[in-house]
Parts: C-alpha cells; sequence; structure tokens
C-alpha cells in the first residue's frame, strides 16, 4: 500500500478494471479492491470517468518511461524494445485481462472524445520514438536514404497496435507477431524499394 491514497486508488482501479472489465466497473469494485469506503474515493474523484482519467495519466507516465528506456544497439533493435515497451504493463500477472479491458475502452473511443484524447496520447509517444528511431536509422545508412520517417513510424505504429488488438482478441502469440513486424522492417526498410514498404 501507498502513503498517497489517491495512488492507491489508481492502483486498486486497475485491479478492478483487470477483474470487471471496462463497461462493468464501479466504483463500488474499486472501493472493495482498495479495502475502503465508496465515500473516500468521491473524496479524491468526483465520478468514475473522472477516476478513470486519473488512471489514463498514471498508466501514460509509467508508458512514456518504459519507452524513454527501451533503447538497442542498432536502429532495429532499438524498434523492436519500443514494440516490447509499448505492449509491457503486467501486474501481477494481469496482463491480459488488462489488455481486454483496454481493449473494451479503445471501442468506445469513436464516442467518447475524452477517452479518444487519451488514447491518442498513447500512440503519439510511441509514433515519436519510432520515428526517431527511424530517422537515426537513415542518419546512420542502416535504412535507405529513401525512408520517410513519418511515414513509417505511422506504418510501423498500426502494426504495433494491431499486434496488440490481434493477439488480445484472438489469443494468436504477440512475440510470434512482433517478430513478425520487425523481420518486415529488416527486410524492406534496408532494401532499394524501401520507400514503396512504408507507404
Amino acid at each position: 500500500m501507498h502513503d498517497d491514497p489517491a495512488t492507491d486508488l489508481l492502483d486498486a482501479t486497475y485491479r478492478a478494471l483487470c477483474r470487471h472489465g471496462y463497461a462493468d466497473l464501479t466504483l463500488r469494485d474499486v472501493a472493495a479492491e482498495a479495502n475502503r469506503s465508496k465515500a473516500s474515493i468521491h473524496y479524491h474523484y468526483d465520478d468514475r470517468e473522472t477516476l478513470f482519467a486519473a488512471l489514463l495519466d498514471h498508466l501514460y507516465d509509467e508508458y512514456t518511461d518504459r519507452l524513454d528506456a527501451a533503447d538497442g544497439q542498432t536502429p532495429i533493435e532499438h524498434i523492436r524494445a519500443l514494440f516490447d515497451a509499448s505492449a509491457a504493463g503486467d501486474r501481477d500477472g494481469r496482463d491480459r485481462a488488462f489488455c481486454l479491458a483496454m481493449l473494451e475502452v479503445s471501442a468506445q473511443a469513436p464516442y467518447d472524445a475524452d477517452v479518444r484524447a487519451q488514447l491518442h496520447r498513447f500512440e503519439d509517444a510511441l509514433t515519436a520514438h519510432v520515428r526517431d528511431a527511424v530517422a537515426d536509422g537513415v542518419d546512420t545508412g542502416a535504412f535507405a536514404d529513401s525512408v520517410d520517417p513519418d511515414a513509417a513510424a505511422d506504418a510501423l505504429v498500426t502494426a504495433a497496435v494491431g499486434v496488440h488488438a490481434r493477439s488480445t482478441a484472438t489469443d494468436c502469440s504477440r512475440d510470434r507477431l512482433t517478430a513478425a513486424t520487425v523481420e518486415y522492417v529488416e527486410a524492406h526498410l534496408t532494401a532499394d524499394d524501401a520507400t514503396e514498404a512504408v507507404h
């Protein structure tokens, strides 16, 4: 348990989200996970939406810390490390349950501007890091000069999001899908037709 009650509530919200999913999540569920009264939650957060937004802010900070720490000896290794960092986040063995819950959240994004904006932050952060890795590859000669870092980053992040959704929804191996994506990058970004591969 943290010294900060608000942080305790965020951790409890994470556990409750994994246990109940997003659609069925209630403040009562969070209170039960935190071993606190529902009134104590209202002291810090007005409603479920405010609490969930705070959780996403908290997770975003953790997410960007992982992206910042991702590294590799080569641009390809760096991109793979970024993919791995973007998929991490398991707490106490709850990775799949959390991914399922976040897939629920993603489904709400077209109808909820606040959720959509929050999720865009995660994608924008990953895109910026991947763009820098690709640009570094172009600058060092690892990737073809014709590769557009912006276009490549958009394509790679789209692939990463697809890997996440497919591995969560269908039980396909995330490691296998990620490895296949990285192999494609390695084969095509360094080829003469690199521009065609990323547009």
